[in-house]
This record gives C-alpha cells, structure tokens and sequence, in this order.
C-alpha cells in the first residue's frame, strides 16, 4: 500500500492547486479523480468550455451586428457552423486539460483515476474506472469533490430538452427557442450565448432581479443591455411545472400577480445553481458530517471535525468560485506544512461573463445599509471614455463605495468591457486598505477602460470625477 502525507479527492481548481501547493512544500502527494481527465467541472464543464462558446458567440455576432460599422464588408451570408465551434471548445477543453496533468507530473503528485471513499479516517479505497481497485494511506486528506447542478423537486431533467449547463455546452443544434430557468450567472452567460447564436431567449426568476447576490446597480444595468440584445425576462416568477411533449417544453410558472403563465420552447436551461457533491466518498466512514445542504462542516482552518481531514471549495459553505476554491486550496496545504495563512473571503471578486461583463468586489450598497454603515458613492459611465468609444463598447459603469468617514474602498460594483480582468485593481487596491483617494491619484494609462476606475474614485472622493 502506497503511504503519503497529503491525498486529495478531486482534482478541480481548488484540488488541483491544493496538491500542487503541498507538493511545492516537500509534502508527497496523491490526487485522485473519478473521471479520464482532471480538472473538474471548471475545466471539462464549466468556467472553460462555457468561456469558449462565450468568445466565439460574440465573434459571430461582432461578424454579423457589428463589422459593417468598422469598414469591414463580408460578402454572402454569415453563418454559424455550430459542430466546428463545439470541436473547438472541446479542444481548449483538451488542452487545459492536459495541462493540468504536465502539472500534475512536473510536480512528482501521483495521480488515481477512479472513485475515491473513505475506509477510515487515513485511508482511501480507490474503485479503478479499468483494472484493479487500489487503497493508499495518507497522514492528510483534503476532500475537493466539487459540486453538481441543482434541480427543483419537480423537474425531470431528461438532458435532452430539459437539460443543465453540462448539456448546454455541447449542443448539437442551436434551440429556437430556449427558456433559461434561473437569472443567476450560469443561466445569463449560457442564454445570451445561444441568443448571439439565433435563438429566442427567454430568463424566468424567482427573484425580483436577475444576479441578485450582486449590487442592484449592476441588476438593473445588466438587464437593459440584455433587454436591448433581444433577450426577455420575467423576474417574480415561481415555476411550478415543467412538461415535455416531444419536442416542445412547457414551462408552467406563477407571477407576482399570482396569476398563471405559460412558455413554450423547444429546449429548457434548469439553472437554478449547484449543490456540494459528495456522492460515493463515504464520508461517515471517517465521522464526517454535512449540514442541511449536503456541504462538509468545516471550522476557519477549513478542518472537518476530523483533525486530518480538510475539505475545500464548493462542497464547502461559501461562493461556488474556482478562484475561491483555489485559494482555499493554498490555504489548506500551507496549513499542512505548519504556515499561518490567511484568505479574506470579502476580498474574493465575484464575475459574469456576458458581455458587457459584470464583476464585483467587497460590499454592495444593499449590504451596507443594512449593516448601517456610512459610506458614499462614486460612478461614472463607460460611455464617457474614448476607449469605449473607440470600441464601441460603451454600455456600464463603475461604481465605488468608500467609508463615509475614513474613506476607505468597502466595494467596487463594475459592468462593462474587461470588467473581469478591471476588478483586479479593486481587489488589490482593497487587499491594501486604500481610500477612494489613494485610487483617484494613481495614474491610469490612456485610452482604457481602466480610466473608469480612476473617474469613479474621483467622483466618490467628491464629485471630482473629470470626464462627466
């Protein structure tokens, strides 16, 4: 039996990353995973392949909405072939992948492919995919299972018609009319990659906004635009049923007048979020308890109620991000090694891959009213600078929240082109506790999107903002 001091189960971003950082500190290293490539759901049906679609939607559509006003004619018709753009995304899939296990091997981790469950406390039986089962012994074990789409009680996904973002990724024909039940991140991202691509799309949520864990500001924003690329909602809207008759879908709902409504599509997107997935891993052998929801109980070491055993990312509480899953997965290895590290979880940006994109980080206006913290707001609109006007991407703004008293950055709420990659400088503005007048002071590179980051300080630092 092969011994190690640290064995992880799953190899997403959060385990990938936590068997690499324990192996960096001179800790052998095992990582397990039941499927034939690593990665998880990030890099095989999530974050990467839905990122892909994403870019390649939006070429379609720049080629079709959009080229003509830059000066570029393309003669005859533009069309999609939808087999070339999944091979495509299937081979982005591949080569990340791939990369994971040139990592994996650089780093001397051994790798097990199979389902991995828990004997006892330091043990694990592997039950292979093909040959024999294996069992190793590890001094520590980090549980990175992941996570799984959920459902409402009353749908039956046939992954046919009815289908979840797995589905959704590798479609063999563009839906006609497909209905997005959940306005949440996954549900947008995936809905306005299928209306780029000639599909009618309608959002149904429950709540009365669609991101509603983001600040309002950026909800209503989001909205408009989308409205403006053709896609329709229908927020306060509880569904109740969802039929299939061969291959139409009824989607039977209640809206806020408590009246009865229907939607008819030829395809149904159930994106109503994920849930932990701990499925087969045998985790009362080890005397291991979830909550109500199915996620590991875990303490601020993010160590289960068995010293040895850590557990990461979405099977634990918290946002279900790759990038918060990885820097648990830091967090957990430097713990093993006997460092003392720390994650501000205020501090981990949150991201919508539509375009415009939306990102945020820190607090959002609802939540520091309801804290009762005193604080003042600075925005300043995208179509303000001459980058978006250069690019014709002009939709969004920034927004800053400071400490009404000590002006001190307490969120960033950003929608527009780059958005994901502009949070950045907010994250690290706030990781060092700057004022909105720390920012305001730094020079800004012209012409950018970032200018909007530096108008939007201004503004909050006293209505300084120069360009409005």
């Amino acid at each position: 039996m092969s011994s190690y001091d640290v064995a992880v189960i799953g190899s997403g971003p959060g385990g990938y990353v936590a068997a690499i950082r324990c192996a960096q500190l001179g800790l052998k290293t095992a990582i397990i995973e039941k499927y034939s490539t690593l990665g998880g759901t990030c890099l095989n049906v999530g974050c990467i392949p839905s990122k892909a679609l994403l870019d390649s939607s939006h070429h379609f559509e720049d080629a079709v909405k959009h080229f003509e006003e830059h000066g570029i004619d393309i003669p005859g018709e533009v069309k999609v072939n939808l087999k070339k753009m999944m091979e495509r995304k299937a081979s982005v899939v591949d080569q990340t992948t791939k990369g994971i296990e040139f990592l994996m091997n650089k780093n001397k981790i051994d790798t097990y492919q199979g389902v991995g469950s828990f004997k006892d406390k330091t043990h694990i039986h592997i039950a292979a995919t093909e040959g024999d089962d294996q069992e190793i012994e590890a001094k520590n074990i980090i549980i990175a299972t992941g996570s799984k789409p959920a459902s409402l009680p009353f749908i039956e996904i046939d992954k046919e018609r009815i289908i979840t973002s797995t589905e959704a990724l590798k479609l063999k024909e563009i839906p006609k009319y497909m209905i997005v039940i959940g306005g949440g991140v996954i549900g947008l991202e995936l809905g306005q990659v299928y209306k780029r691509l000639g599909s009618e799309v309608t959002v149904v949520e429950y709540l009365d906004r669609i991101i509603p864990t983001m600040d309002a500001a950026q909800s209503k924003e989001l909205t408009k635009v989308m409205k403006k690329q053709g896609v329709k909602f229908n927020v306060s809207h509880k569904v109740n049923a969802v039929e299939r008759n061969g291959d139409e879908v009824v989607v039977k709902a209640t809206d806020k007048k408590d009246q009865e409504v229907e939607f008819k599509g030829d395809y149904v997107l159930v994106s109503v979020g994920r849930k932990a997935y701990t499925e087969g891993v045998n985790l009362e052998a080890a005397g291991i308890k979830t909550d109500d929801r199915g996620r590991v109980n875990v303490n601020e070491h993010l160590q289960t109620e068995v010293e040895n055993i850590y557990a990461i990312g979405d099977v634990v509480r918290g946002a279900m991000l790759a990038h918060k899953a990885e820097e648990e997965g830091v967090f957990v290895a430097e713990t093993i090694a006997g460092q003392k590290p720390h994650i501000d979880y205020n501090l981990i940006p949150g991201v919508v891959y539509t375009w415009p994109e939306v990102a945020s980080v820190g607090k959002t206006e609802e939540e520091l009213k309801e804290a009762g913290v005193e604080f003042k707001s600075g925005q300043f609109p995208m179509r303000a600078l001459g980058r978006s006007r250069a690019s014709g991407d002009t939709d969004g703004f920034v927004k800053i929240l400071a400490d009404k008293k000590t002006d001190e950055v307490l969120g960033v709420h950003m929608v527009g082109a780059r958005a994901a990659d502009l949070i950045a400088e907010a994250v690290t503005a706030m990781e060092f506790r700057a004022s909105a007048e720390d920012i305001a002071r730094m020079s800004h590179s012209h012409p950018t999107y970032a200018e909007a980051v530096k108008e939007a300080a201004l503004a909050a630092t006293g209505d300084r903002a120069l360009h409005v």
